[in-house]
């Protein structure tokens, strides 16, 4: 009780003094405006950015911007380092060059945190470090709010994520992750674009968020007196687009699922999926290693450590036949736990038994089919592993596979027992797809404890579109965040998101 009284008192008297520091800040800001200076002018010049002028020869002329991250005030000179989105450089700032009275306004006035304006011209000092000697400094945004540890880190994970301005300002190392995602993005366009894919816009509002069975977050549209729902998916509007007569398409956007939060999963997260008109399964897994193994080249790495494993990143990836892993694990053919469109429940769960799979009569069989591949299947295998041959009974939008109804085309990878992608040679027979809609609205009712008999298909105008004729189709969707995750070596998604939703403080 003694230690929790002490440490409420040390977090009352820091924030008292920075209370106390923001306030004097304030009281410096309008006393320079009541001085008729301006420390929030409208439109500076740069002529450079950091990296660029220290590329520069030297007595180079050089205008440069940026944050004030490190000053040591002397007598007549000073020296002092800025930053900007390049990189950090020296500057020297001496009574003589830029003239007493801003010399003196810079000593009394800027400070670590501020943005600055610096000319001059470049030049070696005795430590052979590339400065600019200043000519000119002018303060262009005072900051009131001191900075985060002066710099030398943030390390307190709820406040890094809650004000993530701090973090990138305070750790180097994070603002090198987010250039890293826009790399890995940019590089999965670049494959898909230069292989003839078209980037498409699909709905985020949508009456219904069909092509997954997830919980969605809903509204309510005033004007058309129409509830609406944040997608889950983009599935069914991008098969409409090739049934429309577009071949090859992708999008990469938000997703929005109203579920649980943990180091993989945000309600908010971004999604790429792409089609392609006369593509299969077997087409859609060679494409995944192309992109996968592009992006990785793109922000340099070939091998990460991601979750204490040493990941091997350069293509070909294992491919795991589940049947003949099955085979192999359980020595069972794994068409003795199935039945057509659903799992045979005895052998099922005599084999998890078997197996030291602990479950409960309520369980559904795909929950124990699940726990038999994670926990034994895919034990062993780090390095990226293309998983092939689903059981029909957990794949309701895939072909079933030509002389084997109780599997179907369909793969998804796995690094780490983490999934980063799923695709399907796609389901393009109308009846099939009703009836299979059909039944996953069924199960979504029970699960819901609503009234199974009456459900509702998820999207009965997608089998209309169905009917009109779809190709032979190859169909594919990444994790771009969990993609991120592994190409970053991250283990949690909030490291690799700007703003990660959190819980509302108290």
């Amino acid at each position: 009780m003694e230690n929790q009284t002490q440490t409420k008192q040390a977090q009352e008297k820091t924030q008292s003094a920075l209370e106390e520091i923001i306030k004097n800040k304030y009281q410096e800001v309008n006393a320079l405006k009541e001085s008729g200076f301006n420390p929030y002018p409208a439109h500076v010049e740069p002529k450079q950015n950091c990296a660029t002028a220290k590329e520069m020869p030297v007595d180079s002329e050089v205008v440069v911007a940026g944050r004030l991250v490190q000053l040591r005030l002397m007598g007549k000179a000073s020296f002092a380092h800025i930053k900007d989105s390049s990189g950090k450089i020296q500057i020297y700032v001496q009574r003589d060059s830029v003239g007493e009275e801003p010399y003196t306004f810079f000593k009394k006035h800027i400070a670590v945190g501020d943005f600055v304006l610096v000319s001059g011209h470049m030049f070696l000092t005795k430590t052979n470090e590339k400065t600019i000697k200043a000519t000119k400094i002018e303060l262009i945004s005072k900051a009131v709010r001191p900075m985060p540890e002066k710099f030398h880190g943030l390390q307190d994970t709820e406040v890094r994520f809650r004000k993530r301005h701090l973090d990138l300002i305070a750790n180097e190392e994070v603002k090198d992750i987010f250039v890293k995602r826009a790399k890995i993005i940019s590089s999965i366009r670049r494959t898909l674009d230069e292989k003839g894919y078209l980037e498409v816009e699909t709905p985020i509002l949508t009456p219904d968020s069909g092509g997954a069975v997830a919980r969605p977050f809903q509204t309510f549209h005033n004007a058309l007196k129409m509830p609406l729902r944040l997608r889950i998916a983009l599935e069914l509007y991008h098969k409409r687009l090739i049934v429309g007569g577009f071949d090859r398409i992708y999008e990469i956007g938000h997703m929005f699922r109203n579920e649980g939060i943990d180091t993989t999963h945000n309600p908010e997260f971004t999604m790429m999926e792409l089609y392609q008109a006369y593509g299969d399964v077997n087409t859609m897994a060679d494409l995944f290693e192309e992109i996968l193994g592009n992006a990785a080249k793109a922000v340099g790495v070939e091998k990460v450590m991601f979750h204490g494993q040493e990941i091997n990143l350069v293509p070909p990836f294992k491919r795991l036949y589940i049947p003949q892993a099955w085979k192999e694990t359980f020595g069972h053919d794994i068409h003795e736990v199935l039945d057509g469109r659903q799992f045979r429940r005895e052998p099922l769960a005599a084999l998890a038994k078997e197996q030291g799979i602990s479950f409960s009569a309520d369980d559904p069989d795909s929950k124990l089919f699940d726990e038999l591949f994670e926990t034994k299947l895919l034990v062993g295998f780090n390095c990226p592993v293309i998983a092939l041959d689903y059981p029909t009974a957990v794949s309701p939008f895939s072909k079933t596979k030509p002389g084997d109804p109780e599997l179907v085309e369909r793969f998804e990878v796995f690094v780490c027992g983490s999934e980063l992608g799923n695709a399907y040679s796609e389901l393009n027979d109308p009846a099939d797809q009703l009836q299979r809609l059909k039944d996953q609205a069924v199960a979504k009712a029970k699960a819901k404890g609503e009234d199974a008999e009456n459900a509702d298909i998820l999207d009965g105008d997608y089998i209309e579109a169905l009917e009109s004729g779809m190709p032979p189709t190859g169909g594919m969707g990444i994790g771009i965040d969990r993609t991120i995750m592994l190409l970053t070596g991250q283990d949690s998604i909030r490291e690799i998101i700007f703003f990660p939703t959190l819980k509302k403080q108290d």
